[in-house]
């Protein structure tokens, strides 16, 4: 808000009057502006003010005609305060039909004190403040109006001219397979961006319950850094994932606390250069876990970081909308953390010079005890003895779901490569396979094929373990050949239910 839009308009017949108002303003720290006649105040009006302060016996007709169109036109957010300071108050049938037509009106009798005056001022300019800020509100939302018809008209485009193309082209399967492919891939575009608005709102409504367990924050990371993986290999990203040797425990829902990380990976990777540096560090204080991005993008204004996270803000757009998006991921994300009493910032050395956005979350200091069903335990313990493999490339994750195993009484084997994977399974024919999905050689969901199509493993149970839980990802992996689907960062309970259920 400019000194302009913020100012009093002070006009009074008598100059001495307007003298001593500006005074007792300026006492107050009020910016404030003596206007010498009613053509001076139409003048600074169209120029913008916070209020008008206006003594009665300056209403004349001459006035009235000239304001009043003005007031009339004004754009639906703003409704200028007038304090009107009077001596005939609502006795006056003409003065009353006048305070009508003005509008948002405060008499204030004379002769009135200085606190008063002042503490009505103030009153008035809070007011001024939140008609501004629906203004922002206002054009923020025309923006992303004019973005969200721009990023559903880019998929309709292709979709129209693959539909075109089906529609007079000759049989030819190649064709067909590939516009098939195009309509596909665009309506789950479509979808994805429908998906956030829907998000966005269930969050901001607070629809959204929190499933909250407790969690090692490192395995967060590492099914963010999965779900994040394809647009950051896509624009050929340098990403350094950087986590402590120790857990880093949190009560919080897995599914939207990987949600929160993942938003601020892809947002990182939208707004950074091809080919740029992205660093997501874990680290652990005595009584917080604070996860932080930080990229060599375009870097953010004072101004933006300002409203980085209210609904519908993006940073500064190139001509050719590469980044793309609706501008609530990072909303998203702010309502996310806080559901789970934690805080998130933003920081920018400014244009050009990247950015850094840290979520301080509560640390789970004393572990709480995993409310599982008993009979999910006994049936589970029941199940004792079987050969196991566990392929993930994160080292401490396979290790840590290995050693479980080994509790529950299994002989297990780890492997971080689908390559050496298969080796083994030739060898060892485990009996459960569990597969990280996202591996550096082979996606798990081909590693899946693989095992099923020799003859050592196509009888074995293969459980998919993956950051992805969509309906869609889960019948990408029955179509795969996995019998089962746990979800990143894997639960007991979860975990305990796919082993009660194994022959």
């Amino acid at each position: 808000m400019s000194f302009v839009e913020r100012r009093v308009l002070v006009y009074t017949p008598t100059g001495k009057d307007g003298m001593l108002i500006a005074k007792l303003l300026e006492r107050a720290d009020i910016e404030r502006q003596v206007c010498r006649a009613a053509s001076e105040v139409i003048e600074e009006l169209e120029r913008g003010a916070g209020c008008i302060l206006i003594a009665d016996d300056a209403l004349t007709k001459e006035f009235m005609k000239a304001v009043t169109p003005l007031l009339k036109e004004q754009p639906t957010w703003s409704d200028l305060p007038i304090l009107v300071l009077s001596k005939r108050g609502l006795n006056s049938s003409e003065m009353r039909s006048i305070y009508l037509e003005l509008g948002n009106v405060t008499l204030l009798e004379r002769p009135v004190q200085g606190v008063t005056l002042v503490m009505a001022v103030i009153s008035a300019l809070r007011g001024r403040s939140r008609q501004y800020e629906m203004r922002e509100i206002d054009r923020r939302k025309d923006e992303f109006l004019a973005m969200l018809a721009h990023e559903l008209r880019n998929p309709l485009a292709p979709i129209g001219a693959a539909s075109d193309l089906l529609r007079v082209a000759q049989f030819d399967p190649i064709r067909i397979q590939q516009t098939s492919e195009i309509i596909a891939r665009q309506v789950k575009h479509m979808t994805s961006l429908i998906d956030d608005l829907l998000d966005a709102s269930r969050v901001s409504r607070g629809l959204v319950k929190l499933e909250r367990s407790q969690v090692d924050a490192r395995q967060l990371v590492s099914s963010a850094v999965e779900q994040a993986r394809p647009l950051i290999d896509a624009r050929r990203h340098r990403l350094t994932v950087r986590t402590p040797p120790e857990a880093a425990m949190i009560h919080g829902d897995q599914k939207r606390l990987i949600q929160v990380i993942s938003n601020l990976l892809n947002n990182a990777s939208k707004y950074s250069p091809e080919g740029s540096n992205i660093m997501l560090s874990l680290d652990v204080e005595l009584d917080k876990v604070i996860i932080s991005v930080a990229d060599d993008g375009i870097g953010m204004a004072q101004a933006t970081i300002d409203h980085v996270f209210e609904m519908f803000t993006q940073a500064e757009r190139t001509s050719d909308r590469s980044q793309g998006g609706l501008g609530i991921g990072l909303a998203l994300v702010k309502s996310l953390v806080e559901q789970h009493d934690g805080t998130v910032s933003a920081s920018s050395p400014g244009i050009g010079k990247g950015s850094q956005f840290a979520v301080h979350l509560p640390r789970l200091t004393k572990p709480q005890a995993h409310d599982v069903p008993d009979k999910l335990v006994s049936a589970a313990a029941a199940v004792t003895g079987l050969r196991m493999l566990v392929v993930d490339d994160n080292v401490d994750a396979a290790h840590m779901l290995s050693l479980l195993l080994d509790a529950m009484g299994h002989e297990t084997m780890v492997e971080h490569t689908a390559k050496s994977a298969l080796e083994r399974a030739r060898k060892e024919m485990p009996e459960v396979c569990l597969l990280d999905i996202g591996l550096p050689d082979l996606d798990g969901n081909d590693l899946a094929k693989q095992l099923r199509a020799q003859p050592e493993t196509a009888h074995s149970i293969l459980v998919a373990i993956t950051g992805y839980g969509q309906e869609q990802d889960r019948k990408k992996t029955a179509e795969s050949g996995f019998d089962h689907h746990l979800v990143k960062p894997v639960n007991m309970e979860d975990l305990l239910r796919v082993m009660s259920e194994l022959p």
